[in-house]
């Protein structure tokens, strides 16, 4: 008689690094005894792989726990808590939330799957752990990330990060070489090598670093191309941007964020550089490539940021015209430097600084667009509306974390997902463009 499958259902929250984490914990479950499931009103396990960075991603994480506990009220579903806000408050979660049948800290992932087999009572997974090399990918079929690094030496006061996931550990070299093989050979047209901080890549290790392990990525043969995502931005070489202009597999784009622009909050903040610094970087790099798109992040609100802080701000993000530019409101982490930090900008404040950038950044986005207009671009398509009848797409301008904007394509043809086209961008708006194919 042929044994049930275990149903199990993963919820993934927070960065893409956590989404390879994710598919590592897929990747543990025998595929003969189990059926992996997107309803979770079926599943008989439950797995939240959690964030734990800010505010609002701890409170999306335990209202995602407290939403999972309704399967396991109604149908008897264990549930699993692990990631990020497992790590940072794994007592406190006990206590508040003991419902959860079981918690695993991302220090215990070396036992993730011994603590399963308690749970399950399965000894299919004693002695098994968390695996690069065994994962099972939950991107498009055109899509992966490779993540070439664990953990981060920055400190930066406001960012938990270094508490919840270590000091900065690479990865070996000829490991990285191997799994970016076989993404290659499962025809992945784009791979996004990612980490907390990429360009540190190589510090602990012997005889190589970032740029050098670009080098040796794009001697394997195959249709793809490699996409840098998060720069940080003192550490980004001139070797590096010469790599990334030299080499046709390497995707002109840069994830750089950069936090603020003031050299007094970015003392505070504990971030190395300057504004003079900062936009002698980004001159260099739309110099050397000019075709270059260039992102950041900024962050309103630190603590004693004053107004004049801000106007800085404002100043160099008009000089500099990022093509993509996020912001966020600085919150109070528990055990960072910043946390006692005074004195605090009021919440109304930073709100209206907030609204501020992203109203300024609207425009600059909208002429930054401009230069697309009636030029061809290599573009892969990711969806499609039915009832608009419109594709979406992806060119090189544009990471696939949902952030940037899209290509927006009609085409009387049918096109295939995850398939390669020549697109003529025809239209613009302040963040999307619209393109056709060109026959």
């Amino acid at each position: 008689m042929k044994t049930k499958k275990m149903k199990l259902g993963l919820v993934s929250l927070g960065c893409e690094k956590n989404l390879v984490d994710s598919e590592m914990i897929l990747g543990l479950f025998d595929k003969t005894d189990v059926e992996i499931i997107t309803d979770l009103s079926e599943a008989d396990v439950i797995i939240i792989n959690t964030c734990g960075f800010i505010e609002s991603a701890k409170n999306e994480a335990i209202s995602t726990i407290l939403d999972c506990l309704k399967y396991k009220q109604e149908n008897g579903a264990k549930v699993v808590a692990t990631g990020c806000l497992v790590q940072r408050y794994l007592d406190e979660l006990k206590e508040a939330i003991p419902e959860v049948d079981l918690y695993i800290p991302i220090r215990d992932y070396y036992h993730f799957g011994d603590l399963i087999m308690g749970l399950m009572g399965d000894t299919n997974y004693q002695n098994k752990c968390l695996s690069f090399e065994n994962r099972i990918i939950s991107t498009p079929k055109h899509l992966a990330y490779l993540k070439i690094s664990e953990g981060c030496n920055n400190c930066c006061a406001y960012c938990a990060i270094p508490l919840i996931r270590g000091t900065f550990v690479s990865r070996k070299e000829e490991d990285i070489i191997s799994e970016f093989k076989y993404l290659v050979s499962t025809k992945r047209k784009e791979i996004c090598l990612i980490s907390q901080d990429l360009t540190k890549y190589g510090i602990d290790l012997k005889n190589t670093n970032l740029a050098q392990l670009i080098n040796k990525l794009t001697e394997v043969e195959g249709d793809y191309v490699i996409r840098l995502l998060y720069l940080y931005p003192d550490e980004i070489t001139d070797e590096l941007i010469s790599t990334i202009k030299n080499n046709d597999k390497v995707l002109p784009y840069f994830d750089i964020p950069i936090q603020h622009a003031s050299s007094k909050v970015l003392k505070w903040m504990g971030r190395r550089g300057d504004e003079e610094f900062l936009n002698s970087l980004l001159d260099k790099i739309k110099e050397e490539i000019p075709e270059a798109v260039i992102r950041t992040t900024v962050m309103l609100g630190f603590p004693h940021e004053s107004e004049k802080d801000f106007e800085i701000l404002k100043r160099f993000i008009k000089r500099n015209k990022f093509d993509h530019l996020g912001a966020f409101t600085y919150s109070k982490e528990e055990n960072t430097k910043a946390y006692h930090m005074r004195p605090q900008v009021p919440k109304q404040v930073k709100e209206d600084r907030l609204n501020e950038i992203m109203e300024m950044q609207k425009w600059i986005s909208l002429d930054r667009n401009k230069r697309y207009l009636n030029n061809t671009y290599d573009c892969i398509i990711e969806s499609y509306d039915e009832e608009a009848g419109l594709y979406y797409a992806r060119g090189y301008m544009y990471a696939p974390d949902d952030i940037d904007g899209e290509i927006i394509i009609k085409s009387d043809e049918k096109l295939e997902i995850s398939k390669k086209y020549l697109c003529r961008i025809v239209d613009i708006d302040f963040y999307d463009i619209f393109g056709e194919i060109v026959k």
